[in-house]
């Protein structure tokens, strides 16, 4: 069986149809190219609205039974940027580490990561994390933490990822 993976695009202009949406295409395809466990992409482009967002995130969780839904999109200062408030008000448990990593690595390149607020949470066996809406952050946000994303699903009860040898090293701690 493959796991579930949702990936949930935020966008008022791309849900709209004015632009096509790169940023859910690109963790698309950084999720390919990294994961050598079948999985099927559980895709949703909606508008920066925090009552869909939070429908969409409880829907991909408990309906959808997605494992990990990776979100992009809506982590600015903006007003509309409402995605890591929706992200909090469905989730049991935030992670904020996620975030803060995420933040650590953006800086290294734009002084502006700073602006960013993603963060990361678990609604009952789903992990939840918040990337940057730009398609080109995608890919070194996930890689920083990349390498705590299947372990952590396997804590919460999720379904067992495995990276490829192309993916950042999974930690998985050794067994006793």
């Amino acid at each position: 069986m493959s796991a579930r993976i949702g990936i949930v695009t935020l966008s008022d202009r791309a849900s709209a149809g004015v632009y096509e949406d790169l940023s859910g295409k690109a963790i698309r395809e950084v999720l390919t190219e990294w994961l050598a466990s079948p999985w099927e992409a559980v895709v949703r482009l909606i508008p920066d609205d925090r009552a869909t967002i939070e429908k969409t995130l409880i829907e991909l969780c408990d309906e959808q039974k997605c494992g990990l839904v990776v979100t992009t999109g809506g982590t600015g200062p903006a007003p509309r940027d409402v995605t890591p408030e929706a992200t909090e008000a469905v989730c049991e448990k935030m992670m904020p580490g996620f975030g803060e990593l995420m933040r650590k690595k953006s800086l290294e390149k734009v002084p502006t990561a700073i602006l960013s607020r993603q963060t990361a949470g678990i609604r009952k066996s789903s992990l939840i994390v918040n990337l940057p809406g730009k398609p080109a952050s995608i890919r070194e946000c996930l890689e920083a933490v990349f390498p705590a994303i299947p372990y952590c699903v396997d804590l919460i009860g999720g379904p067992f990822l495995e990276g490829t040898d192309a993916a950042p090293k999974v930690f998985r701690p050794k067994a006793k």
